[in-house]
């Protein structure tokens, strides 16, 4: 497939003003709203990483149709099938906008193309730190990502109110690793490498990659964004000392930043307030630090490697938890599922600080029926 398809230019004009909840319908369910900002609840609030996509027949009738970054880069399209899982499940409660982590290095000048059975591919990645000129020194990110705010403002009128929605970003170290590889990797050897053998080059190139995650998260609150969240999919393959000096300080910087910027767009405060949520996938040693007041997120996701009870103890309730059921439970029965889920909110306490989940997201290949079940359950158990 030419690049042309499938990176398609977007000529949108840029100007984006902010957008308050006065510019959409008024919130039906706020329920995962009232969880971030510490209130007990009636329930634990339930969304699913990866809802809209694969899994789903009328996600891959629009895929048939158009390639995968011509869906991010249409905002009718990334409208559209964000809204599909919140048309067919009622009970989920909330949606994230359809997009990709890797429009960032895109933005940043990066081909990057999504290859069938093969998933994102980097035809030119970064070998060494002489290809970091190839990235461009200023990003505009009304620009360069200018689709996804209009995916994000035209979402929130099509979900007319029903459940607030999602905005996120890949984490720094994360979009690093794939503009090194170039793609997916079992061991991260190049992109581990440049830490080794280039730290300050490594740190220069984190820091470029923080830069545009900042702008393009405000970006997205202003186009009506109503919680963010950061994914660190490869946290867990640094070691604790390389996490905390290569991962953490850009973590760190991301909600800090945002809400600064966000205060000055909102003197009030308000915006600024906003809910955000890390995912450092498979990082268990930073747990503690991740749930630390320095760190300024409201809202940890746990992968499902992490025992519920034990998160709860050493997070010690200074912030809401986001999990965390193995996504393979949903090959399971029924039955299986909601002995799951029983199991799952009884170890970390549902009526307050805790948004149901998966602990990644869903797969190609699951049944639409059995993430019926698994959110019926997480109603019906946390209702109790």
């Amino acid at each position: 497939m030419p690049a042309d398809q499938i990176q398609p230019k977007y000529t949108k004009p840029v100007q984006y003003p902010l957008k308050t909840d006065a510019d959409f319908p008024k919130l039906k369910n706020d329920l995962i709203l009232r969880v971030a900002r510490g209130e007990k609840v009636e329930r634990a609030p339930v969304w699913i990483m990866r809802q809209a996509g694969r899994y789903l027949p009328e996600f891959r009738e629009v895929r048939a149709q158009h390639d995968f970054f011509t869906v991010c880069r249409t905002p009718s399209l990334a409208c559209l099938v964000t809204l599909q899982p919140i048309d067919r499940y009622p009970l989920l409660d909330a949606s994230i906008i359809f997009s990709d982590i890797l429009v960032v290095p895109q933005a940043l000048g990066l081909e990057v193309q999504m290859l069938p059975e093969k998933g994102p591919h980097f035809p030119a990645p970064l070998v060494t730190p002489a290809d970091m000129s190839r990235l461009k020194t200023e990003v505009n990110v009304d620009v360069e990502l200018g689709y996804v705010f209009d995916a994000i403002t035209l979402t929130r009128q099509g979900l007319d109110g029903r459940v607030p929605l999602f905005g996120f970003v890949g984490a720094p170290w994360t979009l690093m690793a794939y503009m090194i590889e170039g793609g997916g990797s079992k061991t991260l050897s190049k992109a581990k490498t440049w830490l080794w053998k280039w730290p300050q080059e490594s740190k220069a190139l984190l820091q470029r990659i923080t830069d545009v995650i900042v702008d393009f998260l405000v970006g997205q609150v202003k186009a009506g964004a109503q919680l963010l969240q950061v994914f660190d999919s490869w946290a867990g393959e640094l070691p604790p000392h390389l996490f905390e000096e290569f991962s953490l300080p850009y973590l760190m910087q991301i909600p800090v930043r945002v809400r600064a910027a966000l205060k000055v767009l909102d003197p009030t405060g308000n915006l600024a307030k906003i809910p955000m949520v890390v995912f450092a996938r498979n990082a268990h040693n930073a747990l503690e630090v991740l749930s630390s007041p320095p760190l300024n997120y409201d809202i940890v996701s746990l992968d499902w490697t992490l025992d519920p009870k034990e998160a709860r103890k050493r997070t010690g309730g200074r912030v809401v938890l986001q999990g965390n059921a193995d996504p393979t439970v949903l090959y399971g029965s029924k039955e299986v599922i909601e002995k799951e889920v029983e199991k799952m909110l009884k170890g970390i306490g549902c009526k307050e600080k805790y948004i149901a989940n998966l602990g990644h997201g869903m797969n190609p290949d699951h049944d639409p029926e059995h993430l019926g079940w698994y959110l019926q359950a997480i109603v019906s158990e946390s209702s109790a």
